[in-house]
């Protein structure tokens, strides 16, 4: 093990190095929300405590991707709800030293946000082929990058848009940084969504400084991957359910 990553992890910086033995196993049944409909069109926000986050559902990210493996110093909250037009999401992060692009684009879209800290959603109403669908990234910074995904093609179209809408803070006195997002909901699924509607979602952020082994990639669903991309593994992701 290089004395630098052993640092790192001594710091807090680093994971602990993966042993076969703490591999996850993702087994049914996977993660699931259930998010309430709200009437209108709120004004997005990143304050947790605003009006419009007061009735939604709540998530949390804190388990490794790939790992049997916890990080509850920086466990992140995940707000959700939806109106008869897009699709609303709050994330809460706590962070001990932030890891951006910088300077930002001032909005973005912007690529290899993975590449930094961010936050991301992979969201797909097509149950037939779970390999089609999109992904939404937002920085600390407030750049942001959407995606059109097709797994059998191998296409990550980032010329797609879907018109969405962000925010993001970072609230340095308390470590916190926040992202919000507005999705149409047309920009995923091409029928209507009603109650009663499932997609097929997962949630993930990427934290700290160094390179991939020694940042931490976390996932609300974990996916339990070795040797590939954690994130984009559909056959493991969670639903989210569309309440009355």
């Amino acid at each position: 093990m290089k004395l630098k990553y052993i640092a790192l992890f001594l710091l807090g910086l680093a994971p602990a190095p993966i042993f076969a033995q703490d591999v996850c196993q993702a087994t049914p049944p996977f993660a699931d929300v259930s998010v309430p409909h709200a009437k209108g069109a709120p004004e997005l926000s990143v304050d947790p405590k605003a009006s419009i986050w007061k009735k939604a559902a709540r998530a949390e990210i804190v388990k490794d991707c790939s790992r049997q493996l916890d990080y509850p110093d920086i466990r992140t909250q995940v707000r959700a709800f939806y109106t008869d037009t897009d699709l609303y999401l709050l994330f809460e992060c706590p962070y001990k030293v932030l890891n951006l692009w910088t300077p930002p684009m001032g909005g973005g879209p912007r690529n290899k946000l993975w590449d930094r800290d961010v936050v991301e959603m992979f969201l797909g109403s097509d149950w037939n082929n779970i390999r089609h669908y999109r992904e939404f990234e937002i920085a600390p910074t407030g750049d942001w990058i959407d995606l059109a995904i097709d797994l059998d093609h191998q296409s990550y179209d980032q010329t797609w848009r879907s018109g969405w809408k962000t925010a993001a803070h970072i609230d340095e006195k308390k470590k916190i940084w926040y992202a919000a997002a507005r999705i149409p909901l047309s920009a995923v699924s091409a029928e209507p969504v009603k109650a009663g509607s499932r997609w097929r979602v997962n949630l993930y952020r990427i934290d700290g400084v160094g390179g991939d082994p020694q940042r931490h990639f976390l996932c609300w669903q974990p996916t339990c991957v070795q040797n590939r991309d954690p994130n984009h593994v559909p056959e493991h992701f969670g639903t989210m359910v569309f309440l009355p």
